[in-house]
């Protein structure tokens, strides 16, 4: 929350320079976070295992590292802060757009030595300039835009890591405690969030990106939707009814891709006997029944709410269930109200690597009483990607404004693998419908009229 929404005026010199540090002390600390996790995720496995493409969808671990680094010169160094480029000629083999990932482990990539040191040293310099940096001006240097930009940016991209691992073949090369263990949700099944006007977006997050502004008024007609995310139990119910062999669930693409493919179940499960298990970062285990299911595309999820005779949200219709608070009309920042997430609200930051059991974080519920809008999976809703009214790009097009389109469906409300600071009430991902790869799940939901 920034200064003025919490009623402080910036405008005198001491509550300024208080807000200028407080500004400089959360981007520090986001950026550092974000470095251990990275650190962690590419000091886990030895070097070849950096180098190497663990599937055709990700790109080696090591390009993702200099990547990182090359995106904080750009961005902070050179846009911020006026310097000469480092490495000039490495800018082309870490521009995203410029080499798909299938074709990235054929590049002269830097050596994984050679991407720390580099990557480090950007850092130092980076770290040097916020000590000095003036966060009273606009576009990139208001508000500490740009540092809050690029921590988002390395904690995506170590997202992006994680699924890799994830992918990986081989042993265990992570390990974090399991979330604590929650009695079984007891609460109603489903929540009516009630019909009218709320405010979608924001235009005074400081560190929102250009996609989640500005702030607007819509419409919602009353909807119900589930309290929980739909669980491995239920879908597991969805699997033994015939779901995916019958085709009536399906869209007309669904169908065709599943057949295609010869998708039965979500990926990394499989039968053993009479009972379903799953590969989890290189263990196998049985398929918990209360957890939220896992890494199932868009298509699985419609298919499933249509055989449940329900639908998928819209992502208006998830975000007002998210934001609005019907006492007082207002938006909040997340579910809970407008505190950063604590561990007790949300399931975020590779704190745990799988997700809580549907019902957890009771007290990160929002005023209508929905749970876990926020971390534990990305939440599949029926939207295609679309910018909003009065729509800017903003530093760059090809961060949102390049995948506007019918092509990528909309997610919501992070995953245990986001980090605090790339994830809120506001925050939109979006992905092709096939992607299962991605630590995806859904709720559904239904017309009051229904």
């Amino acid at each position: 929350m920034n200064a003025a929404e919490n009623g402080m005026d910036i405008d005198t010199g001491t509550d300024a320079a208080t807000d200028m540090e407080a500004l400089r002390e959360r981007a520090s600390a986001s950026l550092t976070t974000a470095r251990a996790r990275t650190t962690l995720l590419t000091t886990c496995v030895e070097d070849p295992e950096l180098i190497a493409q663990h599937s055709p969808l990700m790109s080696p671990l090591v390009w993702d590292l200099a990547h990182i680094g090359n995106q904080e010169e750009l961005w902070l160094l050179r846009a911020v802060g006026g310097r000469e480029a480092m490495r000039p000629e490495i800018d082309g083999l870490y521009d995203a757009f410029e080499h798909p990932r299938a074709e990235r482990p054929s590049l002269p990539l830097l050596p994984p030595a050679e991407a720390r040191q580099y990557a480090a040293e950007v850092r130092g310099r980076a770290l040097d300039l916020l000590q000095a940096a003036d966060f009273h001006g606009t576009g990139l240097t208001d508000a500490g835009f740009a540092f809050g930009m690029i921590a988002q940016h390395e904690q995506q991209h170590d997202e992006t890591m994680l699924i890799t691992h994830q992918l990986r073949k081989g042993p265990q090369a992570l390990t974090a405690p399991d979330p604590e263990p929650a009695s079984p949700f007891r609460g109603p099944a489903e929540v009516l969030v009630p019909g009218g006007p709320f405010t979608m977006g924001t235009s005074t997050e400081p560190w929102a990106l250009d996609n989640e502004r500005p702030a607007h008024p819509r419409q919602v007609a009353p909807f119900w939707i589930d309290t929980t995310p739909v669980t491995n139990a239920s879908y597991q119910a969805f699997i033994e009814d015939g779901g995916y062999g019958t085709e009536r669930w399906w869209s007309p693409e669904g169908w065709a891709h599943i057949r295609r493919h010869a998708i039965t179940a979500p990926l990394f499960w499989h039968r053993d006997g009479g009972q379903w298990l799953r590969r989890r970062f290189g263990v196998t285990e049985t398929v918990p029944p209360d957890e939220p299911v896992l890494h199932v595309c868009w298509y699985e999820a419609d298919a499933y709410a249509r055989w449940a005779g329900r639908r998928l949200p819209t992502e208006t219709e998830w975000e007002k269930a998210a934001r609005h608070d019907p006492a007082t009309g207002r938006s909040r920042r997340y579910p809970w109200g407008d505190a950063d997430p604590a561990p007790e609200h949300a399931n975020l930051g590779q704190r745990h690597l799988r997700p809580a059991p549907a019902g957890s974080y009771p007290a990160g519920e929002s005023p209508l009483g929905v749970r876990q809008l926020i971390g534990d999976v990305w939440e599949w809703t029926a939207s295609d990607f679309l910018p909003y009214p009065g729509f800017t790009a903003f530093p760059y097009k090809e961060y949102s404004e390049v995948f506007f389109g019918p092509e990528y469906k909309v997610l919501r409300g992070g995953s245990f693998a986001v980090d605090p600071v790339a994830c809120r009430g506001t925050f939109r991902n979006w992905d092709y419908p096939i992607r299962r790869q991605i630590f995806s799940g859904f709720r559904t939901a239904r017309s009051e009229t229904d």
